[in-house]
């Protein structure tokens, strides 16, 4: 005796005909639930998408710039300043250092 199928779901499982019908329902409302951003809504959300982008592209850059080495003006007159405080307080250390 075979058994009939009323449709198969995305994952491959046999579906009765009322869940079948359930699905369909529940797609609807999530359709009003949740609706695709049209006009002023979708700009905003381009907007919003670029602005990230842009920001995690520069954070990246950052990253990059200091893992390769190059630093900024800042960091080599902090690093030229601890350098400078270190032979002040010690000397010895800073020759043992190769200060």
């Amino acid at each position: 005796m075979s058994k009939g199928k009323a449709s198969i779901s995305a994952s491959g499982a046999s579906m009765s005909k009322y869940d079948v019908e359930v699905e369909a329902r529940l797609q609807a409302l999530e359709k009003q639930a949740h609706p695709t951003p049209t006009g002023a809504t979708q700009k905003k959300v381009d907007d919003r998408l670029a602005a990230l982008e842009k920001a995690v592209a520069d954070i990246a850059a950052k990253c990059d710039s200091r893992a390769s080495g190059e630093s900024s003006g800042g960091d080599a007159e902090t690093l030229a300043k601890l350098v400078d405080v270190v032979k002040a307080v010690s000397p010895k250390a800073a020759t043992n250092m190769g200060l």
